[in-house]
């Protein structure tokens, strides 16, 4: 594996551990809600990305693009319901601020 791809799968993993460790402090009765489908949103990043990776066949990369086009559409959705639990105080600033510039780093890298 590339440094390139190893340092993305790092973020990415990253990424979703911090939104678990954050949703731990959102309201309990958004359980069912938001946490349920923010936490599977992040692990939707690094796990389509991993199953991409892991079914690329040589130099037919068709399926690997489709992969990373699923990851990176799972990484806006969760980026919205980031702004999302700022407006409804369920996060603070300072992860806020993290959060987002880590997306944005992911989203920069899957895009390239």
């Amino acid at each position: 594996m590339s440094n390139y791809c190893e340092n993305l799968k790092i973020k990415m993993d990253k990424y979703a551990h911090d939104f678990y460790r954050v949703t731990k402090k959102f309201p309990k009765n958004e359980i069912y809600g938001i946490t349920s489908q923010i936490r599977r949103l992040t692990l939707s990043v690094v796990l389509n990305y991993v199953e991409g990776f892991a079914r690329r066949n040589g130099d037919d990369c068709k399926v690997y693009n489709n992969f990373l086009k699923i990851s990176y559409g799972s990484l806006k959705e969760s980026k919205y319901l980031l702004h999302f639990s700022l407006i409804e105080k369920y996060i603070n600033q300072n992860n806020y601020k993290l959060l987002v510039e880590l997306s944005d780093e992911i989203g920069a890298m899957l895009y390239k």
